[in-house]
């Protein structure tokens, strides 16, 4: 959940640089009217605020579908698991012929 939460930020910072810094507020020494110099960087600031509100959203329902499993798998399930079934074998080819002679009887050899 902490590593959600950092992601963000990077990727916010990473969005600045790339859609602000690289585009609205770059200048690469073309003259531009006064008209586009002014509304540029109004246009990226909600291109910039857009991405990174769908970014959060997606990101922030992650988060919280994470936490809600993690709550049901580590402390709901544990008041309920009773741990009463077999014991895991695990398998092993030397066990297969101990296996199959087990349920013949002396005469079936």
């Amino acid at each position: 959940l902490w590593a959600l939460s950092l992601a963000h930020s990077q990727l916010s910072e990473l969005f600045w640089e790339k859609v602000m810094v690289g585009f609205a507020l770059a200048n690469d020494g073309t003259p531009q009217s006064i008209f586009v110099a002014w509304i540029k960087p109004f246009v990226f600031t909600f291109v910039w605020t857009l991405l990174s509100f769908a970014v959060l959203m997606a990101m922030e329902n992650l988060s919280s579908f994470l936490h809600a499993l993690r709550l049901q798998w580590v402390e709901f399930q544990n008041k309920f698991y009773a741990g009463s079934g077999q014991a895991f074998v695990p398998f092993a080819y030397d066990k297969i012929d101990e296996f199959a002679y087990e349920d013949q009887t002396p005469a079936q050899m």
